[in-house]
């Protein structure tokens, strides 16, 4: 599947929320907020994360123009870390993959981070496909299961 990356608009949070409270997609990403349908704190978290001027978050839209999901890249420069959600009508297609590539495109920094539940092997095989090696692993709540979840821990370098 072809994706673009674009600026985060105001009109895209409400496609974000609806994603994001996909009951599957909670349970692969593991680590999420603490209550994803409050929509208050959704709201205020976008609102501030789009004012961190170290912060670079970008809406994936499909070929049709459809929004795919979003993706992102944030933290210190010794901790920058890729973090992305794609809805789930577009799993298995490679959109993951796709705006990963895009992403890593529009952000030079190295070394990039990243992390996922160590069973989300979709989630892992987009990471290795675009470079991440796995560098370790955590054990700690996640909230989309309310319970420990073992995690991956990937570095990009170069």
């Amino acid at each position: 599947m072809e994706v673009m990356l674009r600026e985060v608009r105001d009109t895209d949070l409400p496609v974000f929320f609806a994603q994001m409270n996909e009951p599957e997609g909670i349970r692969m990403a593991a680590f999420t907020a603490k209550d994803p349908s409050d929509s208050d704190y959704f709201y205020s978290h976008w609102a501030r994360i789009r004012q961190d001027p170290a912060a670079v978050n970008r809406t994936v839209v499909g070929e049709g123009g459809e929004i795919v999901g979003h993706a992102a890249v944030f933290g210190p420069p010794e901790e920058r870390e890729v973090t992305y959600w794609i809805g789930r009508q577009y799993w298995g297609r490679g959109a993951a993959t796709a705006a990963l590539r895009e992403l890593l495109r529009v952000e030079p920094a190295r070394p990039l981070h990243a992390r996922a539940a160590a069973d989300n092997v979709g989630s892992i095989r987009v990471l290795e496909k675009c470079g991440f090696v796995v560098t370790g692993s955590e054990r700690d709540f996640a909230n989309g299961r309310g319970e420990e979840v073992d995690e991956v821990l990937l570095t990009l370098l170069g």
